[in-house]
């Protein structure tokens, strides 16, 4: 689970009810100055419908799946593809690129299990890199457009709170009785500010860390996959266990190198 991003949403949201609350003299009944519900359909809803009018119908239903990616950790990481790709080019040097058949069905992850198969098959190895790369860069594309959906939002919050607002200018004009004076324009121009708020806070409290966090989810399994694309390129090649193990940790940083090495001793010769 991203324990990071539930956290700094929370702070995000306990600071903003702090201050909604008038910090440090903590008053709650001020938290009912924010609250407007014409706002909130104008900023909510016409946000939601110009993203769903932006992009493909299947996009827009993945959004469950979007929060699951979040909730989830990834199921892999670079420590166990590294060590998994060492001990298959031992077995490979031992026994042959066919006794990885066995190993291939053995792998949960369809990549991995299509790569094994690849070089299994006795593809050419300039095939089995291109169908390789050719896979990651489909699924960046799409993980990509998952990222752009809340992009949208972002960028159409804020310019919606401003709608809002305006909406809120002219009533609040159009109402207005000079006979009367002005003792209400402060509570009226109040509520119409309101909706500049709730755009801000949907773009950049909901929209945004979202949106960055699908991308550094497509960066880490980009990483994954093209360690598994160079591992098995050179397990093809029947290349030095050790010497991959070498190759491969030069995708991590170091420190998790030296964690990496620390943890495993290589695998044959």
């Amino acid at each position: 689970m991203n324990i990071g991003y539930f956290i700094g949403l929370l702070v995000a949201i306990a600071v903003m009810l702090l201050g909604m609350m008038g910090f440090p003299e903590i008053n709650p009944s001020l938290i009912t100055n924010f609250g407007d519900g014409p706002s909130v359909m104008i900023v909510i809803g016409c946000t939601l419908g110009i993203v769903l009018a932006s992009f493909p119908l299947k996009t827009v239903l993945g959004i469950p799946k979007h929060f699951a990616i979040l909730l989830k950790n990834p199921k892999m990481n670079p420590d166990t593809v590294i060590g998994r790709l060492v001990e298959l080019a031992g077995i490979a040097r031992k026994d042959g690129l066919l006794a990885l058949e066995e190993h291939a069905n053995q792998e949960e992850d369809p990549f991995f299990k299509q790569a094994i198969m690849l070089i299994v098959d006795a593809n050419d190895p300039d095939r089995v890199r291109a169908t390789l790369e050719n896979d990651i860069e489909c699924m960046s594309a799409r993980h990509q457009a998952a990222a752009g959906l809340y992009d949208k939002g972002s960028a159409v919050a804020p310019a919606f709170g401003m709608v809002g607002t305006l909406v809120g200018l002219i009533n609040m004009l159009q109402n207005m009785d000079p006979t009367n004076g002005s003792s209400t324009i402060g509570k009226d121009m109040g509520v119409a500010l309101i909706t500049t708020l709730y755009g801000c806070v949907l773009a950049h409290m909901i929209f945004s860390p979202i949106a960055n966090n699908l991308r550094v989810r497509d960066e880490d399994e980009v990483l994954i996959k093209l360690i598994i694309v160079e591992g098995i390129t050179c397990i093809q090649a029947g290349e030095n266990p050790k010497m991959l193990k070498e190759k491969l940790l030069t995708f991590v940083a170091q420190k998790q190198r030296e964690k990496i090495g620390a943890g495993s001793g290589g695998s044959g010769e």
